[in-house]
């Protein structure tokens, strides 16, 4: 229902034009107000006009007169009027009205389309989310949190979930931690920056040795934080680690290199143990997707040989979805402090909810679950990949596949650059080797695509490796 609110020109020398709408929320004194407001803004009530009586408005109106009252001292104490004895109640002289009354929205930027086939690395299926359990272990979490919950966080963690990690990580992955000793954080890019932090002030220094091949938005974060990094060679039983000099820390992704694939080679894991000892030094475990074992038995944590020696840090970015944003360290004793003291007196990364949902999701069972139906998928969609390959360019070898979310495709030498602008064009994303090369390494450059298989949606998939056959170099 909408009554005009029209004042007697003869009487008051002005008319409002004003219009309320019963069916507005805060009742007719927020209305009045609303529409006053407006009417000053528009310029319908100019600088200076003086508005009607209180006791005449409300008569008009067929409103209380303590309705009119209250708006106009509302708007008295806002500025938008002013009201002095024997003057009445006028439109301040500083409320100008806005020059262009009609706003004219600005033209949103065109979306840019996506590709038409993600085949890039890094990302699961987001459609296999585990929304139904999910769920089930939030509203369990949520009914069961005890009030201090909904208070300021732990810097290191909600104990039920360090907990639970505890005696999953034991478990699934080989580390010997306690709940002690494990820091949640927002993902393994968190974790570098409150070890590295900025400059001098990081709990670790520089200089870090890293895999020849890498992630690059990882080094860019060290190059930011002034920390210089030294190439480590690669080959098939991953980093030489013999290479090690006078690094404070080396970062390695040991359970499966990245991205070229495949374990470091059992005598490695123990020299870079001894090297840590000697050196007084530490080794970050970047395990990235150590849940995702195919053709092998799943290799445990360089951590298990020796906790005093290895910050382990892990997160759910692969296992469940990078939205999440939850990962943890598991840190020797003496980096314990240093690490929260570091990431502030509040948890300020990591929903407290989702922690606890996390710690029921695990302790119930159903990340378990959820980890051997997806590997079941992922193998599939792996082997699928390797028999389209095998059927439509069996001159590319097919490298990595032994675990994880990505294969390595190998290029004949100097077609990948030509294979990744074909892929663009075509609509397949995906990256090319060269991509992941440290710019400092003497290491040879080797032609090849990275290749993620997990990306896709099922219904996607075959149409997706169908565009990838389609832009690889003949033979």
């Amino acid at each position: 229902m909408v009554e005009s609110w029209v004042n007697s020109a003869e009487r008051i020398g002005s008319d409002l034009h004003l219009e309320l709408s019963l069916s507005e929320p805060g009742g007719r004194r927020a209305t009045l107000i609303r529409a006053l407001r407006d009417a000053v803004r528009s310029g319908r009530l100019a600088p200076g006009t003086r508005l009607p009586p209180y006791r005449s408005l409300a008569a008009d109106l067929g409103v209380a007169r303590n309705t009119v009252a209250d708006a106009y001292a509302e708007l008295v104490a806002e500025g938008w009027l002013t009201a002095r004895q024997g003057s009445g109640t006028r439109v301040a002289e500083r409320a100008e009205p806005l020059r262009h009354a009609v706003r004219v929205p600005k033209k949103a930027p065109p979306r840019a389309r996506g590709p038409r086939h993600d085949l890039r690395q890094g990302t699961p299926d987001a459609s296999s989310f585990p929304r139904a359990a999910w769920l089930t272990s939030y509203r369990r979490a949520l009914q069961q949190a005890p009030n201090e919950v909904f208070g300021p966080g732990d810097p290191a963690g909600r104990v039920e979930l360090r907990e639970a990690l505890t005696e999953y990580l034991a478990r699934a992955r080989g580390v010997r931690t306690e709940p002690g000793r494990i820091v949640i954080c927002s993902g393994f890019a968190h974790a570098l920056r409150l070890l590295f932090g900025q400059g001098a002030g990081g709990v670790l220094r520089g200089p870090l040795a890293v895999e020849a091949y890498g992630l690059g938005f990882h080094r860019e974060l060290l190059a930011v934080a002034g920390v210089r990094t030294v190439p480590l060679p690669l080959d098939e039983h991953g980093a030489l680690v013999d290479g090690l000099r006078r690094e404070r820390a080396a970062l390695l992704t040991p359970a499966h290199q990245f991205p070229t694939g495949g374990p470091l080679h059992a005598a490695r894991r123990a020299a870079v143990i001894d090297w840590a000892r000697a050196r007084d030094g530490v080794v970050i475990e970047d395990d990235y997707d150590g849940e995702f074992r195919y053709d092998r038995k799943p290799v445990g944590a360089v951590q298990g040989l020796d906790p005093e020696q290895v910050i382990h840090i892990g997160s759910v970015s692969k296992s469940l979805s990078p939205a999440l944003r939850l990962g943890w360290m598991a840190l020797p004793e003496r980096y314990v402090g240093d690490v929260l003291a570091a990431k502030g007196e509040r948890e300020a990364w990591a929903s407290v909810l989702d922690q606890l949902s996390l710690a029921d999701f695990i302790v119930s069972g159903a990340y378990d679950r959820h980890v051997r139906h997806m590997r079941q998928r992922y193998r599939s969609r792996r082997n699928r990949l390797v028999e389209t390959l095998a059927a439509q360019a069996p001159h590319v070898e097919v490298t990595g596949v032994a675990a994880g979310l990505h294969a390595v495709l190998r290029l004949p030498p100097g077609t990948e650059r030509s294979t990744v602008k074909a892929a663009v064009w075509q609509g397949v994303a995906l990256d090319g080797l060269a991509a992941f090369r440290h710019p400092a390494t003497d290491m040879a450059a080797r032609d090849g695509l990275v290749v993620g298989y997990a990306t896709p949606s099922d219904h996607a998939y075959g149409a997706a490796l169908d565009a990838l056959c389609g832009v690889l170099p003949p033979l």
